[in-house]
């Protein structure tokens, strides 16, 4: 991190999701690769396989989804990448950066009583979510400065 920057991305998420995502692609390879016929008369062709293999693909790739949310924070604004989206926020429009009790992560407060998730910020991280809620707002008070 460079000084005037705030880059925020979460950890635990990441400790969980990384190696559930190599997991579940291993245990649909095997499962593609081990499955021939069954003593139920069942067969399965090379496509039903291939196919095993895909789904295993297709779920880690939903996993890593959730090792996506990022935050970026500039003298310009606010850049905010959750699991689907990302969005720029001017430091015009950002009436605050909070964390609400019980949240399960950070929020910037919009005008008209609108918010913006930051999932980047997450409660499970502990001292890392309250370490980048400090850089955070000591940036914007810098800006305003």
């Amino acid at each position: 991190m460079s000084t005037g920057t705030v880059d925020v991305r979460p950890r635990k998420v990441r400790r969980v999701a990384i190696p559930l995502a190599i997991l579940l692609v291993g245990v649909f390879a095997l499962v593609g690769t081990l499955l021939r016929s069954t003593p139920t008369g069942v067969v399965f062709n090379v496509s039903d396989q291939i196919a095993m293999g895909f789904l295993g693909l297709l779920l880690a790739s939903g996993v890593m989804l959730l090792t996506r949310p990022r935050l970026r924070a500039d003298a310009e604004g606010l850049e905010v990448r959750n699991i689907i989206g990302t969005q720029r926020i001017p430091w015009q429009l950002v009436q605050g950066v909070t964390f609400p009790d019980g949240a399960p992560w950070a929020r910037v407060e919009l005008p008209e009583d609108e918010y913006v998730p930051i999932m980047a910020v997450q409660a499970t991280d502990g001292n890392h979510a309250v370490t980048a809620m400090r850089e955070l707002r000591e940036l914007r008070r810098s800006i305003d400065a």
